[in-house]
């Protein structure tokens, strides 16, 4: 998608599953480094590509939320990516507060299983 904020066409190529949703990971744009992994459905990426801010939908609480409501890290997305399949969203995003996983930490993905 070289130019996701010129409409909404590109939705047409976004393969949702049975629930309405496709996963978005969100990539730090200086880095490289994934930040997280979180739900979209249809309006949460409308309401990213209109604000420029991380949107999301909540499984547990089955409503749209934008990434830093309430602890104030939110995300500015600069990109928004789709994937050859269609089957997942990449934001690239610029993370402020340099925390993006509720548990406190950069990146939600902070445990490491070495391979052999």
């Amino acid at each position: 998608m070289s130019a996701p904020r010129a409409g909404v066409a590109w939705l047409d190529a976004v393969v949702f599953n049975a629930e309405g949703l496709v996963p978005v990971i969100a990539q730090e744009h200086a880095t490289g480094r994934v930040l997280m992994m979180a739900w979209a459905d249809r309006d949460a990426l409308l309401a990213t590509q209109a604000s420029g801010q991380g949107t999301y939908f909540s499984r547990s609480r089955a409503r749209q939320w934008r990434k830093g409501e309430q602890s104030g890290h939110a995300q500015r997305v600069l990109e928004m990516r789709l994937d050859c399949d269609g089957d997942t969203v990449l934001y690239v995003v610029e993370q402020a507060g340099g925390v993006a996983c509720h548990t406190g930490r950069r990146s939600c993905f902070y445990r490491a299983v070495t391979a052999p």
